[in-house]
């Protein structure tokens, strides 16, 4: 390839089988290895990541968003979506569509014995609201790109919080 087409590749394309993954764990239900595949591309409005999760774990704690759309395609494995309050069977070759709004709190728990992949894919609108239904609390944020900002935690009557407390 020549240089621009290098530059346009590095900033267009991201393979996921070749993404370098992090490790997250918090005992006793958080484990995963992951990598957000759009940070450093073009992307303004778009966010994607490679997650696996072993058995019996979750990525993150049962949430919702007020701006924000996801799509998780699975990959491999199988697992439970736990959303409004059900929990659905879910599978390799699945497609799930979360709508912005308190009517679609929303986690993947691997309830299976094998590894589950999936692909995450949000719309990151801003500003963003999410509420944590089982710890009763949510989280404000504004601005694109970075890290979301944890300390931005509130519960409801509580001052700063750490993104975990109350959390399973």
């Amino acid at each position: 390839m020549n240089d621009r087409a290098q530059a346009l590749a590095a900033q267009l394309i991201r393979n996921f089988h070749e993404a370098e993954l992090t490790t997250f764990k918090r005992e006793p239900l958080y484990e995963s290895r992951y990598a957000r595949l759009a940070r450093g591309t073009a992307a303004r409005k778009l966010g994607a990541s490679y997650d696996i999760v072993e058995p019996g774990k979750t990525t993150c704690p049962y949430h919702l968003h007020h701006a924000q759309e996801e799509m998780f395609i699975v990959l491999e494995g199988a697992g439970t979506l736990r959303v409004a309050g059900e929990r659905l069977p879910i599978k390799a070759g699945d497609v799930i569509f979360i709508p912005a709004g308190p009517d679609y709190p929303h986690h993947i728990i691997n309830t299976s014995d094998a590894p589950i992949k999936y692909l995450s894919i949000s719309t990151m609108e801003q500003p963003e609201i999410c509420v944590y239904p089982d710890s009763n609390k949510f989280m404000a944020e504004a601005g694109i790109g970075g890290d979301r900002p944890f300390e931005a935690l509130r519960k409801v009557g509580e001052g700063d919080l750490d993104y975990w407390h109350d959390e399973p």
